[in-house]
């Protein structure tokens, strides 16, 4: 029997080199999951509305819609936490926040990935995840995890 394929919403700061480092790692290794459709795989920094001026009121209204309609029809949202993490800051960015909250709020899995090594976690951030990948060498076992059988990953960061 064929394994069903989901599909992925890429929540992540992509604003450096370093953040944008960190999603190519992500898709390949989501790539390589027989549980992960690749072709559905939804990289908002791949869809900017190009047809209106950046930052303009258009621009940001129809990213918002598509960023939010793609997080509640995903089968899953994939977080990437690491938002400044070359400056040595270790808390995710306010907009992958927002989208982790929107997708638990439409019940749609979230799969939490941290590069950096910080112990500590908010408590709505750790209360709202599936399974959590936790620095670089764990990050890589998402290419094995089952995105059907969406097994709990916990983390043993400290919750604040």
């Amino acid at each position: 029997m064929a394994t069903h394929q989901n599909s992925v919403y890429l929540a992540s700061p992509f604003f450096s080199e370093g953040q944008k480092n960190r999603i190519a790692k992500v898709v390949s290794l989501l790539k390589q999951n027989p549980t992960i459709d690749n072709d559905r795989i939804f990289i908002p920094q791949d869809h900017q509305f190009e047809s209106e001026p950046f930052g303009s009121f258009k621009w940001q209204d129809a990213v918002f819609a598509s960023d939010i309609r793609q997080v509640r029809k995903a089968d899953v949202v994939v977080a990437i936490l690491d938002y400044q993490l070359e400056e040595g800051l270790t808390e995710p960015d306010s907009g992958t926040i927002f989208e982790i909250g929107a997708a638990y709020q439409a019940n749609v899995p979230v799969i939490m990935v941290q590069f950096g090594n910080n112990g500590q976690l908010n408590l709505m951030l750790a209360r709202s995840y599936t399974a959590f990948f936790n620095g670089e060498s764990d990050v890589s076992n998402i290419k094995d995890y089952d995105f059907n059988n969406l097994e709990t990953r916990y983390t043993d960061k400290k919750v604040l």
